[in-house]
């Protein structure tokens, strides 16, 4: 059986499926070329009501050290001096409510907490697939897919080296996410 949307059929107890999840982001950097990394290491589950999506609950954490850019000189960089990944291994987000938006769209509020701060964050969320019976063959198993993204101002959560960075790097900082959940009986 296919499900084709989020619906009362999909409620229930999900789990990252990280070798199928991306968690990533793009900076600007000297406002003319964009660098891309992703984090390697992290899990998140989810408590989700397809009936009644605003029921639903979220929850990342994500090892600060773990992230990576393809440099690995910069890369030590962001660990050291942005993320200050010795003092606050985990970056954390927990939803605070979740929205739909459209269709097989959703907006996702909540809490994002980097170096120990924590601000508010929305994420545009797209469900972009779903199915059962696909992992074990029975009926309960459910994988979903989804995407999204979110701009924030890295100045918030105090992510910044020194004032040539602050002229160096763009603020605004992409993240984006493409994951894969797997309901848990």
């Amino acid at each position: 059986m296919t499900i084709t949307s989020l619906s009362g059929e999909s409620t229930g107890n999900y789990v990252l499926d990280t070798s199928r999840t991306r968690i990533g982001f793009v900076a600007r950097h000297t406002m003319s070329t964009r660098v891309r990394g992703d984090f390697a290491e992290f899990e998140g589950g989810a408590y989700l009501d397809g009936a009644d999506p605003s029921k639903s609950e979220i929850r990342l954490t994500i090892r600060a050290r773990s992230i990576r850019t393809g440099k690995t000189q910069r890369d030590e960089v962001l660990r050291s001096k942005f993320l200050d990944a010795d003092n606050h291994p985990a970056l954390g987000f927990v939803s605070t409510g979740v929205e739909r938006t459209g269709g097989n769209t959703f907006r996702v509020t909540g809490d994002l907490t980097v170096r120990g701060a924590t601000g508010p964050v929305t994420l545009d969320v797209t469900l972009t697939g779903t199915a059962s019976g696909t992992t074990t063959g029975r009926p309960d198993d459910c994988r979903l897919a989804a995407r999204g993204s979110a701009t924030i101002d890295r100045n918030v959560w105090g992510v910044n080296w020194n004032a040539m960075t602050s002229a160096m790097v763009s603020p605004k900082v992409t993240l984006d996410f493409e994951v894969v959940a797997l309901r848990r009986p």
